[in-house]
């Protein structure tokens, strides 16, 4: 949230990442029951966890059949894969290759006989003879379709249990036997966040038809009483971001303010769904501009959802009872716990963000949702409750807060809850009503909500689930979630270390900046935008012939004192200089997007991975390093070291001019060599300001020296002198060969060339990948960073059976990129990095018109700006008959795909093994023996799967090709420092003198 006078704003923004333990304890203060309101909480919960219990056991078909199979169990979890892929597969020979791989992976043998459900125990009889079936003869089961029938039909069944119906008419026929018991329902249109346009309008209309179909059905009733909608902002605008909010704002209130007049029409509740954290302060943009409108401020309906799991959720209940106040609103608010947890944790760790914001236990989560339900009860004139919760403590609990008061509901998931909620509503029970959440739509936009029911629902910690183990006692069950927090001894979960802490105490995970929070970004941009104008001042001049000599006779004299140093001293000076890189981020930022052209995410993600390239050589060399002892036979001493090969050349280049550059140095220096840096000619600025800034950290000035000048000069006499020990090169496979044939001329020493280059980077997509995680990571592999990046895709295989989907999608997702200056955090793809490299990507643009056809080009804006440094180059796709139509790696942002059908996947591995290059590889897939039948075959440095095939961390995912791609080592991994030493081993007759004393004096047990 930008930063606001308003102080409730400023109280959510500083609380989106707070201190868990600070958060914790305000809100145990805010929340505290007496002992005889914790003993009636107690005994109600005690009562209904009896009754659901009771009920739930009695349950057959699916209820029994997640009870036999959670997510605890290997066959659970293949089940789960089976749900989440099988029904958007399209091909029959696709689908039988995935039931087999998920059949073959459980022991299904093991639940026979487990569950009280005939149903359950004739499925897991029908699992065990298919899985024997599979385990012989594939062809006997594929042949007849037998086995895909049956197990489509029950993937099917799986998600009518969570869909209400596949049509708006059929959902509002279907719960009218339900509403008669006292529910009522809001209903959600299934589908997740749109790629597309066209995705959005799809989107549009199907909640526009919906909320005509519901006002019809809900007579008049009132927001509160009728039937309402559900629905999700980031459906209806492809690129819902908070970087985007002033595009949000203004293209998609005009069609929200459509849609909520459209509700307020039909005299229904709307209610805005709660997604992930870093879209929270967009929602809530939108939702204060809804509220102040004219044309909606007699209508009682508009709902928002809140996430108690998020640290905010207090603070912007606070928020909306004071935006209702001042509007003289009332808003409906439904308090969920939320349904993003594991997501959250693994992002805010990849980012290396302060701290989560979600809490780290699940009895944290209870705790915020009952201070924030006992706040939104305290304020029931100005907001409408709504508690969306399958726990019975929980609802114990809000009973217990809400005493005699009845204006209120509590909320379900469909497939979900009825055996709780049986006992709560209806005149001859409670009489306070659950509306059911019902999803509404198709089996192909089921599969994303159906995984995050199967979680919910199979999970070993979910009380869904435990309520069903007899072995789980219900006290266990109904503990009341403040005492267990107040009896903790750490409130943070320590199995989830802080994203700063995810090494351990090996070393600090380099610190990111949360993107989505103008408090953290606002400040940073302000900083960066005074270097901006200095960066590009000043020149550098390109180094003379004496110069290099003189450069090269000081390296040469430095070198064995720096080896000599202890390698303490040497990391010492590394880990100094990763804290100089945190200290001057704004400018070394700065020089990323002027010089280098990078974007702000591009720049923060090459700081980072300096950062982590200085303290994991660090680290290493600690390690590698220490002298060794062998073991041999007694009477001697034998001892293995690594030592400085003497000067070694750096040459690296100008796409990543900070992070490979300073990871080929360190490494070097490290190691305990001197070095002499050649960077690309493009940008020397940046890296004359690392070199300062390494002397600064303690490496003194005649170890690390800078040669600024054309590299084939440079390069020619260096290569040539014997002085240079070894060399590391980060650039095209030419300039590896030329460097490669220098040094084997010289008649001196043989010395190891370290050589990373290009590669025709390939991700191969098969029927069972999801089209929407295709799309992002191919987008993302492909033209971030304009496309000039080493691992960045090149060419998309995609199996006939999926492409012309992918290929519509990729269309539309294209169509939303924005194209800038970097500065600019709006911008997705900033300049290539100069005239020459445009006219080669035009020169490759000119053969593809004749030999391939263009699928998409993205459209340049008229007011581009212009920059001091890059030209702007629009991303375009074509589509190519084969690989072998590419001669040459096409550096930047062209993709090119390849049709191929799924009979055919030798001939794409043995394609991509002719190119030569073995750089990086992507996978799409959800086949396990898919996966593993291509990793065991392609001959490839890094392969990626289900994700985007750029940005390997240091010391996670070492970095580095084979072929023509590299040389190895790879960057970042625990091999590069002994390639840049030489090993030394000494041995010691320890009995020459006075015999083998420890022998002799070996005492007898």
């Amino acid at each position: 949230m930008e930063e606001s006078s308003d102080p409730l704003k400023r109280a959510i923004a500083k609380a989106y990442r707070m201190d868990e333990a600070l958060c914790i304890k305000s809100l145990l203060n805010s929340i505290q029951f007496s002992k005889e309101e914790v003993e009636r909480i107690q005994v109600r919960a005690r009562d209904l966890m009896e009754r659901v219990r009771s009920a739930r056991l009695k349950e057959k078909g699916f209820s029994a059949f997640l009870q036999t199979y959670d997510l605890s169990s290997q066959e659970g979890i293949a089940l789960m894969c089976i749900a989440e892929a099988l029904l958007r597969i399209p091909d029959n020979d696709t689908q039988d290759r995935f039931i087999k791989d998920k059949i073959l992976s459980g022991n299904w043998a093991e639940q026979l006989g487990k569950s009280h459900s005939f149903l359950v125990n004739a499925a897991t009889r029908g699992l065990v003879l298919l899985e024997k079936l599979f385990d012989t003869n594939m062809s006997v089961v594929a042949s007849n379709g037998m086995s895909r029938l049956v197990i489509v039909e029950g993937m099917k069944r799986l998600g009518n249990h969570f869909v209400i119906a596949d049509t708006i008419t059929n959902a509002l026929e279907k719960a009218s036997s339900t509403e008669k018991l006292g529910y009522r329902y809001s209903y959600d249109m299934l589908g997740e966040a749109a790629k597309t346009a066209r995705d959005a309008a799809d989107y549009l209309i199907a909640y526009e038809t919906a909320i005509d179909a519901i006002g019809k059905a809900a007579r008049n009733l009132g927001p509160i009483q009728s039937p309402g909608i559900s629905i999700k902002l980031s459906a209806l605008y492809p690129r819902y971001e908070w970087n985007k909010r002033e595009r949000v704002l203004a293209e998609l209130f005009p069609i929200l303010k459509k849609l909520v007049l459209q509700a307020k029409t039909a005299n229904i509740g709307l209610t805005i769904d709660a997604e992930e954290a870093d879209r929270l302060d967009l929602s809530l943009l939108l939702i204060e501009k809804l509220v102040q409108d004219q044309e909606l401020l007699s209508w009682q309906g508009l709902g928002l959802a809140v996430q108690s799991y998020q640290k905010r959720a207090n603070f912007v209940i606070d928020w909306l009872i004071d935006l209702a106040r001042k509007n003289k609103r009332r808003l409906m608010i439904r308090l969920v716990k939320g349904a993003y947890w594991d997501s959250e944790i693994k992002w805010s760790q990849e980012k290396g963000l302060s701290s989560y914001p979600v809490f780290t236990r699940k009895s944290s989560t209870d705790v915020s949702y009952l201070a924030c339900a006992k706040k939104i009860l305290t304020a029931t004139d100005l907001l409408y409750p709504q508690f969306a919760t399958h726990n019975a403590h929980t609802v114990a609990a809000i009973l217990e807060m809400a005493g005699d008061r009845k204006d209120f509901e509590f909320q379900c998931l469909q497939g979900m809850g009825r055996s709780l909620y049986d006992n709560i509503v209806g005149v001859e029970k409670l009489n306070i009503p659950c509306r059911i959440y019902a999803p509404v739509g198709k089996q192909e936009h089921l599969l994303a909500y159906l995984v995050r029911r199967l979680l919910e629902n199979g999970s070993s910690s979910s009380f869904v689930n435990l309520i069903t183990h007899q072995d789980t006692p219900i006290e266990a069950l109904i503990r009341d979630p403040i005492s267990i927090v107040s009896e903790l001894k750490e409130i943070p979960n320590p199995k989830i270390p802080l994203p700063i802490d995810l090494f351990g105490s090996e070393r600090p995970n380099a610190k990111g900046l949360d993107l989505s929070s103008s408090t953290e970004t606002d400040p940073l941009l302000v900083d960066i935008q005074g270097f901006l104008p200095r960066v590009l001042n000043h020149a550098i001049q390109p180094i003379s012939a004496e110069e290099i000599e003189e450069i090269l006779a000081v390296a040469q004299k430095a070198a064995p004192l720096w080896d000599r140093k202890p390698i303490d001293e040497r990391a010492s000076c590394l880990e100094k200089m990763a804290g100089l890189l945190e200290k001057n981020k704004p400018e070394l930022m700065a020089f990323l997007i002027r010089e280098g052209g990078k974007t702000v995410q591009d720049s923060l993600s090459e700081l980072r991975e300096a950062i982590d390239y200085c303290w994991y050589y660090s680290v290493r060399s600690k390690e590698d390093f220490k002298e060794k002892v062998l073991t041999g036979v007694t009477g001697e001493q034998n001892l293995l070291s690594l030592h400085g090969r003497g000067v070694i050349a750096c040459i690296s280049p100008w796409n990543f001019p900070l992070a490979i550059f300073l990871g080929q140095v360190t490494a070097a220096l490290v190691a305990g060599n001197a070095v002499i840096a050649k960077p690309s000619s493009q940008t020397p600025l940046i890296a004359a300001r690392v070199i300062s800034l390494l002397h600064e950290a303690g490496v003194p000035k005649e170890v690390v020296q800078l040669m600024v000048g054309s590299g084939s000069v440079i390069g020619d006499r260096l290569m040539q002198d014997k002085r240079i020990q070894g060399v590391l090169l980060t650039g095209s496979t030419s300039t590896a060969w030329q460097l490669n044939q220098q040094l084997a001329a010289r008649r001196s020493a043989i010395v190891p060339l370290i050589a990373e280059t290009g590669g025709q980077n390939v991700m191969i997509v098969d029927s069972s990948a999801l089209a929407e995680e295709v799309v992002t990571d191919v987008i993302t592999s492909a033209f971030n960073s304009a496309g000039q990046r080493c691992s960045a895709l090149r060419v998309l295989f995609l199996q006939t059976d999926v492409a012309p989907r992918i290929i519509s999608m990729l269309q539309g997702a294209m169509a939303e990129l924005k194209i800038g200056d970097p500065f600019d955090l709006s911008t997705d793809i900033g300049p290539v990095i100069d005239e020459k490299a445009a006219s080669s990507l035009q020169a490759h643009v000119e053969r593809m018109k004749q030999e391939a056809k263009l699928v998409y080009e993205c459209r340049l804006p008229d007011n581009l700006p212009q920059l001091p440094r890059g030209v702007f180059f629009a991303p375009r796709v074509y589509e190519i008959q084969d690989i072998t139509v590419l001669t040459e790696e096409v550096f930047g942002p062209i993709l090119h795909i390849v049709q191929y059908k799924a009979s055919d996947l030798d001939k794409v591995i043995k394609a991509v093994n002719e190119t030569g290059f073995g750089l990086t590889l992507g996978i799409h897939s959800r086949i396990t023996s898919t996966m593993d039948y291509i990793r065991s075959r392609v001959r490839v440095g890094n392969i990626y799967v289900n994700r985007n095939m750029i940005g390997a961390v240091v010391g996670v995912q070492p970095f580095g090709g084979e072929g023509l791609s590299g040389t190895g080592p790879k960057a970042g991994g625990p091999h590069m420092l002994a390639r840049l030493s030489v090993e030394r081993s000494l041995s010691i007759n320890t009995t020459v003198a006075g015999g083998n004393a420890s022998l002799m004096s070996l005492k007898e047990e």
